[in-house]
């Protein structure tokens, strides 16, 4: 995708923004973003059922914005599943290769074969009414791919899964497509699915990608306040405040040296949840944030601490604590768990 961009409404709304991205080969590739961040238009863009208002996509060396879906070679599996309710399961799979003349023998044995793929060769004498969510989900999954497209598109497909079964169809999808070696890009806004999933993720929000890296990096090295904001379950604590010569003063009458210097007076200071500890006595370090215990939630694998801090809240996860609410307390860490960002929410370090 090159300087992608998608205008409705004669230009008034914008759903996509100079995208600028290439997809690897057998790559499988994430969209992720709050819904309305322009991810579903950018797939449908790739599929050819949305025409870009400026900029090309090439397949290869061909520039194929102009080519209608059909000559494109992509598949696409929706949310809704879209299955043909009069149609065996069977019919339904190898409805493409019909369409494309395929003589019978040879539509037997491929369905044969992607129904073993996706473990629904019991249930191809079926119709759709008769088998469970997944069992429909694998069963698009198995139409898309017995065409044996070169792109592979998912829309939100697991979305209208209960969370065991989406469990199971994420290790599922990335199995078949590790085997089958489709270049796969996958749309969704639940960041699980996302990390567990892409080869790398393309993070979007308000038409644009903001970050594209593999989940590892995004997660350890987010480059903007608001990809570290939007990554992470609880997402990262973000101090405001105001860096001056060796130290940066925060909110509360916080204040922790300075590791870095960023270009800005006024900074942000970064640490992930499960990177900061909760002592109620006095700190022994200079890389600590003074609150007040708001709530303590204990999550099973381990405690969520809620602390207030200048009117903020504050999110810790430990693997136990006996703090209790109201209590004043120092929220501790070490200084390479500290993001330095500048004024515009760009990473210093």
């Amino acid at each position: 995708m090159r300087s992608v961009s998608k205008y409705f409404d004669g230009g008034d709304t914008v759903a996509n923004y100079k995208l600028d991205l290439e997809i690897n080969d057998g790559e499988f590739l994430v969209f992720l973003g709050p819904s309305g961040c322009g991810k579903t238009t950018a797939l449908r863009m790739i599929a050819g059922l949305e025409t870009p208002s400026d900029g090309e996509i090439h397949f290869d060396d061909e520039r194929v914005d102009g080519k209608q879906p059909a000559d494109r070679n992509v598949a696409m599996v929706f949310q809704n599943y879209a299955l043909y309710p009069h149609m065996t399961v069977r019919e339904n799979i190898e409805y493409p290769l019909k369409i494309q003349g395929v003589p019978p023998e040879e539509r037997d044995e491929r369905v044969a074969e992607t129904a073993e793929l996706l473990h629904i060769e019991e249930e191809l004498d079926s119709d759709p009414a008769e088998i469970s969510g997944g069992q429909r989900q694998r069963t698009a999954l198995a139409r898309a791919i017995i065409r044996e497209p070169s792109v592979f598109l998912l829309d939100e497909p697991l979305s209208n899964l209960d969370a065991k079964l989406r469990l199971e169809m994420r290790s599922e999808l990335k199995r078949i497509q590790s085997e089958l070696g489709i270049t796969t890009v996958y749309v969704t806004h639940n960041q699980e699915e996302a990390m567990s999933m892409g080869d790398r993720i393309a993070v979007m929000n308000e038409g644009t990608i903001r970050q594209v890296a593999k989940p590892e990096e995004l997660y350890e090295r987010p480059r903007t306040t608001w990809v570290a904001n939007f990554i992470g379950s609880p997402p990262m604590n973000l101090f405001e405040g105001t860096q001056e010569d060796d130290t940066v003063d925060l909110a509360g009458g916080n204040a922790i040296p300075a590791r870095n210097t960023a270009a800005s007076e006024t900074v942000s200071v970064g640490v992930r949840p499960e990177d900061m500890s909760v002592t109620p006595g006095p700190p022994e370090t200079d890389w600590t944030i003074g609150g007040t215990v708001e709530t303590v939630e204990p999550l099973g694998e381990y405690v969520l601490v809620n602390v207030d801090v200048a009117g903020e809240l504050v999110n810790v996860k430990v693997p136990s604590t006996e703090v209790d609410p109201g209590q004043q307390v120092h929220l501790t860490f070490e200084p390479e768990d500290a993001y330095l960002y500048d004024g515009d929410g760009e990473l210093v370090a």
